[in-house]
């Protein structure tokens, strides 16, 4: 199928309101987290296929995917 164009905004703001009830959100905050999100998915999708081609693998397998977001979420916490 196609790919949607826009952020599930609604969507979005019920999930990180039940998780962080606590938090007031600013107008555009649920986009920089869906922006955030997009990033998350291209980087894990990068480096799965990097973690593949070293295997010598042709498919992306789901132990590529779990090395490869262990490594990114590693990187990203700073």
């Amino acid at each position: 199928g196609r790919m949607k164009r826009a952020a599930p905004r609604s969507t979005l703001r019920n999930l990180i309101k039940r998780h962080k009830p606590q938090l007031r959100l600013a107008a555009n905050a649920d986009l920089l987290v869906h922006l955030n999100f997009l990033l998350f998915l291209h980087r894990l999708a990068e480096e799965a296929r990097a973690n593949a081609f070293e295997n010598k693998s042709k498919t992306i397998k789901s132990e590529h995917a779990m090395v490869a977001a262990k490594v990114i979420l590693k990187k990203s916490r700073g």
